[in-house]
């Protein structure tokens, strides 16, 4: 294999598909890509065996071959040539290295053989459906945050990607939970979306797919199966197994019932939580919400660190009552609401309150409430 290319794209690509890369692994092999030369394109994939990411990049190939390297090593040389520099790649079987030269820079890596790579294998059932750039980063900024990072749920680990009907309207849906705190963000389906399999997305694979939405500008199309996923970009594409588990109903969840309406400047009232939760004790984070006609009074204690206290003015006209909340959650939610109000509804200090975006109606949040 012989070939040379730009830095720029070389980076690129390999940036890409390293960050699937783990830095410890068991299986040697794991710990590389693959490159193919072939017809003026290198190829690249990457892989942890639950999930694959592959791209690719043009490039003068003078001679076509696979191998695979070190992923890291091979990327962080790269970041570290010279812009604008030509390098050039070449193995032959004489030298068991890849050999990586730019100007006066060579670096001889150690290689693993072409043939021992795992492939992931791709799926043809399912729904196979393209959406736009925007609505796939709104579906995953949205929602996210909420994801469980507790590793015995595992079910909760993911993005809950499904269709829904509402109103003669098919809706494509993500909603991500971690047992606290529910968020919900849904757009119109697109052609072909409707009747394929919910799926629960890893948070890891949720968290690639974000990277490669910063790096490209087109559509993005999807392939849902029962047990796999696959999203394919411009010339990258990442197929990745979905979590073997039932997401919770969590329709349940949602109130329906929610009668005190407080309304509330975004900015302001997610300024004055992080300013009281300044002297939370780290591990509960809790404040308490003293609701009143026209205000909501802030307050947090900690035994060691003192009070803190602040009034903020909010459109509430309902019985006063108090309730208490994560200040973390809160302040969370307030960076996802697009426009400058926020709609708290509640019912009562021990049910879940409902948080609405008035500028984004497609999005939901639920947040259960602590003992204060």
């Amino acid at each position: 294999m012989q070939l040379t290319i730009e830095r720029a794209a070389l980076l690129k690509a390999l940036g890409h598909v390293q960050s699937v890369v783990e830095r410890r692994n068991t299986i040697p092999i794991l710990s590389n890509v693959l490159l193919s030369a072939g017809r003026d394109r290198l190829s690249f994939a990457a892989t942890d065996l639950d999930m694959e990411m592959v791209d690719e990049a043009d490039a003068n190939v003078s001679q076509e071959g696979q191998i695979t390297a070190p992923a890291h090593t091979l990327f962080d040389i790269v970041r570290k040539l010279p812009e604008g520099a030509e390098v050039e790649l070449s193995y032959s079987g004489d030298d068991p290295r890849l050999t990586v030269s730019a100007g006066r820079s060579r670096f001889n890596l150690p290689v693993l053989p072409a043939g021992d790579f795992p492939v992931m294998s791709t799926e043809s059932t399912g729904a196979r459906f393209t959406l736009l750039k925007d609505d796939l980063v709104r579906l995953i900024d949205k929602t996210r945050f909420a994801v469980s990072t507790e590793e015995t749920r595992y079910y909760l680990n993911g993005l809950y990607l499904h269709t829904v009907s509402e109103g003669g309207q098919a809706l494509l849906r993500g909603v991500a939970t971690d047992g606290h705190r529910l968020a919900l963000a849904e757009t119109p389906a697109p052609e072909g979306a409707a009747g394929g399999p919910g799926v629960i997305v890893p948070r890891k694979t949720i968290d690639q797919v974000r990277r490669l939405l910063d790096a490209g500008s087109g559509p993005v199309e999807i392939q849902i199966s029962p047990q796999k996923i696959r999203f394919e970009f411009d010339k990258a594409s990442l197929t990745s197994k979905v979590i073997d588990g039932s997401f919770p109903d969590y329709v349940r969840v949602i109130p329906k019932g929610n009668d005190k309406l407080a309304v509330l400047d975004n900015a302001v009232f997610a300024q004055a939580v992080d300013r009281v939760s300044t002297i939370s004790a780290e591990k509960s984070r809790s404040v308490k919400m003293a609701l009143d006609q026209g205000k909501v009074t802030l307050t947090v204690r900690n035994m060691e660190a003192g009070q803190a206290t602040e009034e903020v003015e909010i459109d509430y006209n309902d019985e006063g009552f108090e309730i208490g909340f994560n200040a973390r959650y809160l302040m969370d939610i307030a960076g996802q609401i697009t426009g400058d109000e926020a709609h708290y509804r509640f019912a009562d200090p021990a049910s879940p309150t409902l948080v609405l975006d008035p500028a984004d109606p497609g999005v939901q949040y639920v947040l259960m409430p602590l003992r204060v």
